[in-house]
């Protein structure tokens, strides 16, 4: 009988949404998890379940350091015109160095037949929405926003433009055309 191998599980994670990230939850197999894992299959199904619980704690794990991510960025911003910005710029920057976004990439492969990853993928959303609306209400109260568009609109437009990109640059594979539309997308939002 195998000896089960003791592992750190929150290294362990990291490591499998990594592959999980790359390749996608169809293109992983359980093999390319465990040799990451640097576990063996008993040890993964003992301590954390089959390949679905161990996605659906890689999707929670990426979503809960990306919300921590924002919130810090956000802190060390000059003003809330600029958090949103930094937002665009750092979506731009994920798209043309090939990383793509595991929730955006999660929302295509699989979200719309798995409910429990659509509720995470809901909460990571609705966390994005509701931080992006707060910076732009805030821009708009400081005056660094002056059109009379409604914060809620505007917050629904960014994220519809972002998420399109990463499409864009899957077909296109055209950083230049990423960057002009987020330029573009600055450009709108600071008139």
């Amino acid at each position: 009988m195998a000896r089960n191998v003791e592992f750190n599980e929150a290294e362990a994670i990291q490591k499998a949404m990594e592959v999980f990230w790359k390749k996608g939850y169809s293109g992983t197999s359980l093999r390319d998890l465990t040799d990451a894992m640097k576990i063996n299959s008993s040890s993964l199904y003992n301590t954390i379940g089959d390949k679905h619980e161990l996605f659906v704690k890689c999707i929670k794990h990426y979503t809960d350091v990306r919300m921590q991510e924002l919130k810090k960025r956000a802190a060390n911003a000059q003003s809330p015109l600029n958090a949103v910005i930094n937002f665009i710029n750092d979506a731009v920057t994920v798209i043309i160095e090939g990383n793509s976004c595991m929730a955006v990439k999660t929302a295509f492969e699989i979200a719309a037949d798995d409910k429990m990853v659509q509720d995470i993928l809901k909460e990571d959303n609705d966390f994005t929405h509701n931080f992006l609306r707060s910076l732009i209400a805030q821009a708009r109260e400081q005056g660094e926003l002056t059109g009379n568009d409604d914060p809620e609109v505007l917050t629904d437009y960014l994220i519809s433009m972002y998420t399109g990109w990463y499409e864009s640059y899957i077909i296109h594979q055209d950083p230049i055309r990423i960057k002009k539309m987020g330029q573009y997308l600055i450009n709108q939002i600071s008139r």
